[in-house]
């Protein structure tokens, strides 16, 4: 049995999981570990280093996770012709998602499909040229699942389980844990086991809200600033949950599954009718 520690962060509950309490100060090493990671990615915070390149555009030292987070995005982008992509803060906020949960639409607003000529991290620096809004959320949290999960292992925690609101790494004895339906929380789709492995799921009920034009969520596809209708639920099992994270949102859109092929990651996903698609793979078990 692992002794469990719960606390909410970056508006998520948190469970760590080690095979004996963890001291104070080992506590306060992973505090601080998310609150550093929040203080620079978060467009939710006025005192972020994303608002403030948003506020003005400027070159900076780039942040330890700069380099593994865009490449990857660059990878996204690519791979669904670009619906994902780190400059779709405003096209959020346009739509209520905002740093203020107004949950007031403005209107569909596509991100700048010249992403990457407005945003380099090459050469140490991280760089905004034109005015835009970051917003990681598409593999955000599972980078910092893994951060944490990394440092716990540093510490010498060997058995572990990182998890953030869903989100989770383990490291050593399996889990096992439901996929949860979307459209009725009482009930799963599935399970998938977890060994040494990361597993991310997500949904458009999650983070939903009234529009004008219907039901408003968090997944929108950036080259219209639309929400996303095919799909309702998605599920991954990757080694690292940065990638777990990416092949989640990666599955929203054309080209996701193909992505999740390329990096071995095992995949659920439910569309918005209800029929359900899977991988292969035997690390999560979709119920008849």
């Amino acid at each position: 049995m692992m002794d469990i520690w719960r606390f909410d962060a970056i508006g998520t509950i948190w469970e760590i999981g080690t095979a004996d309490p963890l001291p104070e100060g080992e506590r306060d090493a992973v505090r601080e570990t998310i609150d550093d990671f929040d203080q620079t990615w978060s467009r939710f915070r006025a005192d972020s280093l994303v608002t403030a390149l948003a506020e003005e555009p400027q070159e900076v030292p780039a942040p330890p996770d700069a380099a593994a987070m865009l490449d990857l995005y660059r990878e996204l982008s690519l791979a669904t012709a670009g619906a994902i992509q780190p400059l779709i803060g405003d096209s959020l906020a346009s739509r209520g998602y905002d740093a203020a949960y107004s949950f007031r639409d403005r209107g569909a607003r596509p991100a700048p499909a010249d992403w990457t000529d407005r945003l380099a991290w090459d050469d140490g620096a991280l760089a905004l040229h034109e005015p835009a809004l970051i917003d990681i959320g598409a593999i955000g949290k599972g980078r910092i699942v893994d951060v944490v999960h990394d440092l716990l292992g540093s510490l010498g925690h060997v058995e572990r389980l990182t998890d953030a609101g869903g989100d989770m790494r383990v490291s050593g004895a399996p889990i096992r844990v439901g996929l949860e339906h979307p459209f009725d929380g009482t009930r799963a789709i599935g399970v998938a086991t977890i060994a040494d492995a990361a597993l991310c799921g997500s949904a458009v009920n999650r983070r939903a809200w009234p529009g004008e034009q219907g039901g408003l969520h968090h997944v929108l596809d950036a080259r219209t600033g639309e929400p996303v209708r095919t799909y309702a639920a998605t599920w991954a099992v990757a080694a690292e949950a940065m990638v777990s994270d990416a092949v989640a949102t990666a599955l929203f859109f054309d080209g996701g599954a193909e992505f999740a092929a390329q990096h071995g990651v095992e995949w659920v996903r439910m569309t918005a009718a209800g029929a359900v698609e899977w991988s292969a793979g035997n690390r999560m078990e979709v119920f008849a």
